[in-house]
């Protein structure tokens, strides 16, 4: 059956491919390294499927986030959110009890125009999403950068996890690292995701940034949410 995603449609002429697809329920980001238990029938087929193509950089498959409540594949396409991410599958373990323990990078982001969960996996028609070209001001880096720092520094001392080491030096790729370490709500990272113009990315980050901020110093308390623990590649 193949059902099309709910809301507003594409742009006009926007190249589709058809890709499998592996939703999760967290929202990725570009440069995200992600590793995965792959226990579902169905995705166990999928890495099956990506292991018999030749060329490495075509292991490719779509994610996108489940909504909240929603269980997967509950009520079709309505418990998906219509932006995700393309990934490459990297580095694939046989579990040898029919699981498989895989990594996969975040290359770009995706739109999902319609699902088909007739086959052995899911497979969705998606459109790779443009992002804008020109950079975030470096006002913007460095005040949101200023705000991120204050926050780890609160979690720090409420005993929560920070993250340890350096954010990415390329802006951009440093704005979707940060959407993706603070421990921000599901609806809160799928808006940073489906914001193409990096300096409205920062804009968002620092209003939220400023919004937790606001809210701990209220009631002195870690946020409900948890860290990825993932790694970053910008290729």
């Amino acid at each position: 059956m193949t059902e099309s995603a709910g809301g507003a449609g594409g742009a006009e002429g926007d190249a589709t491919e058809r890709l499998p697809m592996f939703p999760l329920g967290s929202v990725l980001f570009p440069g995200l390294t992600v590793p995965l238990r792959v226990f579902e029938d169905r995705y166990v087929a999928l890495v099956r499927h990506l292991e018999t193509i030749p060329d490495p950089a075509q292991r490719l498959f779509g994610s996108v986030a489940i909504r909240d409540g929603y269980e997967v594949g509950s009520r079709g396409n309505q418990s998906l959110h219509r932006v995700g991410c393309r990934l490459q599958l990297t580095e694939v373990e046989d579990s040898g009890d029919g699981t498989y323990e895989v990594v996969a990078v975040c290359r770009d982001r995706i739109r999902l125009d319609a699902l088909d969960v007739s086959g052995p996996f899911p497979v969705g028609d998606v459109a790779v999403l443009p992002e804008r070209l020109a950079p975030p001001t470096e006002g913007a880096v460095e005040h949101t950068g200023a705000l991120f720092a204050a926050y780890q520094a609160v979690i720090a001392d409420l005993g929560g996890t920070v993250v340890e080491g350096s954010l990415p030096a390329d802006p951009v790729y440093r704005s979707w690292a940060m959407s993706a370490v603070a421990p921000l709500p599901l609806s809160d990272r799928q808006r940073l995701l489906e914001t193409s113009d990096p300096e409205e990315r920062y804009a968002l980050l620092a209003e939220m940034f400023s919004s937790e901020l606001r809210a701990i110093n209220v009631i002195p308390s870690l946020p409900a949410t948890h860290l990825n623990r993932t790694g970053w590649s910008p290729n």
